[in-house]
């Protein structure tokens, strides 16, 4: 038998039982070592998460990582044992986006693993082959669970276009930050710095690459060429585009939850910046996150403070928002 952790409805969960799902002709059957938790699943179990964007009952889990255990007909048969990651969008590939490689954008509609396909909180997870992105042998799995909110970060970082020897800040220094960090420093910026509330992440920024920790009222001139934003929290936006000097270049990857939330227009168009959002990551992205993941530039195995069972699914929830929780993953092999 096969278990799967289902949310039938908003504050609702259970753990199903089921025979092991079945690969169809070009998907894979791959069996899960690590499944991350993040906002976005406790916004579903919550019942907050936007309309179009969570079909209930639904089977979470969009971070993950495992190993092929079966492939259907017209698969590749040298992914058979393969260690992977996979992309969760499941686009067209027919309209426009899709076929310039976005399908995170696809214009028919919004349609990811783990929010609207059964995800891998999971013994088992089906997929199509094509989704999938193979590490090289013997990989940490563990760490590798951590290589979709990588993939978002790298798309930040493709946009940001950093120099070597340009200046640069991160606004945010959890998960999502310490990633872009890493991958940022690995540029040789002439100054790194990340900036935060909180002054506990300071050690885990600095290890990162950054060469210097500040709080958002410490930093009072727009000295940055790049500025990537990661925080999701109210007016991080705002502080983003305050810190880049004129002709500099913001990314912002968070989605506040006040829609009162602004960015200073005024400062987009007096200082000449470029501003480039990201929602989700492509398949270049997550290439990206994989050569940096496979080379040891990124590094996420030290994000991970908590490793659960798929039976204490809602107190791995209630652990990922708590003050100090890191990366917290579900293990099946911990039940």
């Amino acid at each position: 038998m096969s278990r799967s952790v289902v949310v039938d409805r908003p504050g609702r969960s259970h753990l199903d039982e089921a025979e092991p799902p079945a690969p169809g002709p070009g998907e894979a059957l791959v069996r899960v070592t690590a499944a991350g938790l993040c906002g976005s699943d406790r916004e579903l179990f919550d019942g907050t998460r936007p309309a179009g964007f969570v079909a209930y009952p639904i089977t979470p889990g969009h971070e993950w990582s495992g190993t092929v255990t079966a492939l259907g007909e017209q698969a590749d048969p040298a992914l058979l044992g393969a260690q992977v990651v996979g992309e969760g969008f499941r686009g067209c590939m027919a309209c426009a986006p899709c076929r310039n490689g976005s399908p995170n954008l696809c214009l028919n509609g919004y349609d990811e693993t783990g929010f609207t396909r059964p995800g891998a909180f999971a013994d088992q997870l089906v997929l199509p082959t094509r989704l999938l992105h193979v590490l090289h042998p013997g990989a940490d799995l563990r760490a590798a669970a951590l290589l979709e909110p990588a993939a978002v970060v790298a798309s930040a970082v493709r946009h940001a276009g950093l120099r070597p020897g340009d200046t640069a800040a991160v606004v945010g220094a959890g998960t999502l930050g310490v990633l872009a960090l890493q991958l940022l420093a690995a540029a040789s910026p002439a100054a790194l710095a990340a900036i935060d509330l909180r002054p506990e992440r300071a050690e885990t920024a600095i290890a990162a690459g950054a060469t210097t920790f500040l709080h958002p009222d410490e930093v009072t001139e727009a000295a940055f060429d790049v500025v990537v934003e990661t925080a999701g929290a109210l007016r991080t936006a705002h502080t983003a585009v305050a810190l880049a000097r004129r002709g500099g270049r913001v990314v912002l990857t968070g989605i506040p939850g006040d829609a009162s939330d602004t960015v200073p227009t005024s400062l987009l168009v007096t200082r000449a910046l470029t501003l480039h959002t990201v929602f989700g990551a492509g398949p270049a992205d997550w290439a990206y996150a994989v050569r940096a993941f496979d080379s040891g530039v990124l590094r996420p195995a030290a994000l991970i403070t908590h490793e659960l069972p798929l039976t204490e699914f809602e107190k791995a929830l209630a652990l990922s928002a708590s003050p100090g929780a890191g990366k917290v993953l579900l293990r099946p092999d911990l039940d």
